[in-house]
């Protein structure tokens, strides 16, 4: 990958990774297109993301995965407005893997951290308005008029004062001819026309007439199915496999063994199946084999009754705890969570001698290319990635080790055939990767004043950073970032603060999961400071405000959710409001949750007001989504979601014992979005983490049950 200073000509171009002042990017050509620009179908193809035909079709190449986040919209409408093309006449697909595609705050061709939109606004708005200049410039030469004199709209270009004009499709040849421009005017974001307004997805109508394709439904010449027996046990090792019983199933035609296992490839997933269940195998189980939730749980207590590493020290904490009036001291405790997408993990791989084709939906192209070419030992060049449509991911699709693409290639290059690998639901539960457990000790203090004085906070916690490809811009000082986000970055003014970390034991395979770190962080740090405002007999919207002052993005989303909630204000008999704000991924979310809780403890939350401040609008349809969606994912966390282990082993196993929300469970979500012109955050993951504490605030309000472990058990509350 040849990085090199960017002239401001070939920036139009090929977009821009920008830090730090210094302008780098990775050069960009026409992919797919002739030196001229043109294809044999007569294409004008003036970058990597766009495409023009003769018939007046656009495609827009997308290089984000589209795992139901409406990323092939927003990206699209961002394009498309500069380009001012027909939005009837756009389509969207894929890009491949290549450099040009890189998410441009990473620097590798990678979907998370809630930056698709943000990454690209720039990058693709110049690419929009590069390819509407060289049109306009093509049909103002062949009308021979000056340029200033054209303008573009909805795909055609036109000379404003003789009214001539000509579609796009027209110009495609004319324009391949141009020279690309230096610079460009962006459109004044007044005059957006798609920009803002809420817009259908352009992946919805696919998706309901069936002809959406997702890993899962790929098939290629000659594919065989095949599943995988994995370790019972995290770490176990095989000792020995008798696969006569499996071999003589019918339809079974191999069984091999893989880094991660046993494979049986067959003609179809059930002959698979039941070639899996017939192999007899002997496992090495480790030193996980004795693994036990309870036990975890006192050894990160014994753990928190020692000083950690500082994350974060503000003032003089102990002085201030010492002289306080009232002191306060709680565990708050989270569980692994499995991230349980509905379609299951899948990979189509295709290994021959000198080349090797993947099918998959994934959030980490990048990545997955430079494993797939380890596993079929062959150059990243010889591998070609085709990236689905993903059903669901929340972090899954985004494994370091890119083990469920390795797997395929492995057995594919073993067989010497395209095989799809398929993951069943307990397969992912019971041996995937978990968003990981938490232990937090809190102490804080309260003056005469009721104010707070001093607060003291120890988190433990695994690590899947340190040791991986990412520790070095995401571990400081020993302390990993992801970690203690939403902890020790809170921005409260509270003069005398200290957060330290333990890093626990690393034996149960953990990874980020929708909003990382800040779903377990916001939910202690939102309730705790609850608890302090009741303790002083202070209304906790009033307390949080008093401490964000100065932070105003807080205070507009904080005061806009208490007011369209009705904050204050009576409601009726057996229900209560509490209330959570918390900025995360560049965005400012905060959150009113009314619940009520039955004579047996069961919590029912009944309405949810969300208000964002995310920076600039895309597609408000795209946001109010993901705030709804956010809702349904943290709350089945908050009421259900638990994964323990006994002798080594996951107790959970699908959605019967791993429960989401269902239909008559999902609350009334409004959703108000702050209009702003600061700087543009995620929409993804940023409501996730204050649902939680929202609820649990609110379920003390009603009930004096302070709930600081999660998921919430109702014989805490019965009675």
């Amino acid at each position: 990958m040849k990085i090199v200073n960017l002239s401001r000509r070939d920036f139009l171009k090929t977009g821009t990774i920008a830090g730090g002042g210094l302008l780098l990017g990775i050069q960009i050509p026409r992919l797919g297109a002739s030196e001229t620009g043109v294809t044999s179908d007569k294409t004008f193809e003036p970058n990597a993301f766009v495409r023009i035909g003769s018939d007046d079709s656009v495609t827009l190449i997308i290089n984000h995965s589209e795992m139901g986040q409406g990323v092939y919209t927003s990206l699209a409408m961002i394009l498309a407005e500069e380009l001012e093309c027909d939005w009837k006449r756009v389509r969207v697909e894929a890009s491949p893997v290549a450099p040009a595609y890189n998410n441009t705050l990473f620097g590798i061709q990678m979907t998370g951290g809630s930056t698709s939109v943000k990454s690209e606004w720039d990058r693709l708005r110049n690419m929009g308005a590069a390819a509407r200049t060289m049109l306009v410039t093509a049909a103002a030469a062949d009308w021979s008029v000056a340029a200033e004199e054209c303008h573009a709209t909805n795909g055609v270009v036109i000379h404003s004062t003789s009214g001539r004009h000509a579609t796009f499709g027209s110009l495609v040849e004319k324009a391949a001819a141009v020279e690309a421009p230096e610079t460009v005017t962006l459109k004044d974001p007044a005059k957006f026309r798609l920009i803002g307004k809420a817009t259908r997805r352009l992946d919805t109508p696919s998706k309901l007439d069936g002809s959406a394709v997702f890993g899962i439904d790929v098939r290629v010449p000659g594919m065989l199915v095949a599943v995988v027996a994995r370790p019972p046990v995290f770490g176990a090792k095989l000792k020995s496999v008798d696969s006569k019983k499996s071999k003589a199933i019918p339809g079974v035609r191999h069984v091999v063994e893989i880094g991660r296992g046993v494979a049986v490839v067959a003609d179809g997933f059930w002959q698979a199946e039941k070639g899996r269940q017939a192999l007899e195998l002997v496992w090495d189980e480790g030193a996980l084999a004795d693994l036990d939730s309870v036990k975890e749980g006192v050894m990160f207590a014994e753990l928190a009754d020692k000083p950690g590493l500082v994350a974060r020290n503000i003032g003089d904490s102990d002085a201030a705890l010492a002289g306080a009036k009232q002191t306060l001291a709680a565990d708050y405790e989270v569980p692994y969570l499995a991230h349980a997408p509905m379609e299951p993990l899948n990979c189509v791989a295709d290994v021959r001698k000198d080349s090797c084709e993947v099918w998959v939906g994934t959030q980490s192209q990048t990545l997955d290319v430079m494993a797939a070419a380890r596993a079929a030992g062959l150059a990243p060049a010889q591998v070609k990635l085709h990236t689905t449509l993903l059903g669901g991911a929340f972090g899954r699709r985004a494994v370091l080790d890119s083990h469920f693409v390795v797997e395929a290639v492995e057995i594919s290059k073993a067989v010497k055939a395209p095989v799809k690998v398929i993951w069943t639901r307990e397969d992912d539960i019971t041996g995937g990767f978990y968003r990981p457990r938490y232990l937090h000790r809190l102490r804080g203090g309260l003056d005469a004043e009721g104010k707070i004085a001093g607060w003291q906070q120890r988190i433990v916690s695994q690590s899947f950073i340190i040791g991986g490809p990412f520790a070095s811009m995401l571990v400081k000082d020993g302390v990993d970032e992801l970690a203690i986000e939403g902890a020790s970055d809170a921005v409260y003014a509270i003069a005398d603060r200290r957060v330290e970390w333990h890093q626990a034991p690393n034996g149960v395979p953990t990874l980020w999961w929708r909003s990382v770190g800040h779903s377990a962080n916001a939910f202690v740090v939102e309730s705790f400071l609850d608890e302090l405002a009741h303790a002083a007999g202070r209304d906790p919207l009033e307390v949080r405000r008093e401490l964000l002052k100065d932070q105003p993005r807080h205070l507009r989303v904080l005061d806009r959710a208490a007011k369209e909630a009705g904050w204050g204000k009576p409601l009726p008999e057996g229900r209560a409001r509490g209330i959570a704000v918390h900025a995360s991924f560049g965005s400012y979310v905060a959150q009113v949750a009314e619940v009520s809780v039955s004579k047996r403890g069961e919590v029912r939350v009944h309405r949810v007001v969300c208000a964002i401040d995310c920076g600039p609008i895309v597609n408000p349809d795209t946001i109010a989504a993901q705030m709804e969606g956010s809702v349904v994912f943290a709350l089945s966390a908050a009421l259900y979601g638990e994964i323990t282990f006994e002798k080594g082993r996951v107790q959970q196993s699908n959605f019967h014992d791993y429960p989401v929300l269902r239909f008559d469970e999902m609350p009334l979500v409004e959703t108000h979005i702050v209009q702003s012109s600061d700087s543009m955050g995620g929409v993804g993951e940023p409501a996730v983490p204050p649902v939680a504490p929202a609820v649990t605030n609110a379920i003390f309000a009603l009930t004096g049950q302070r709930i600081r472990r999660l998921p919430i058990d109702p014989k805490q509350l019965a009675g």
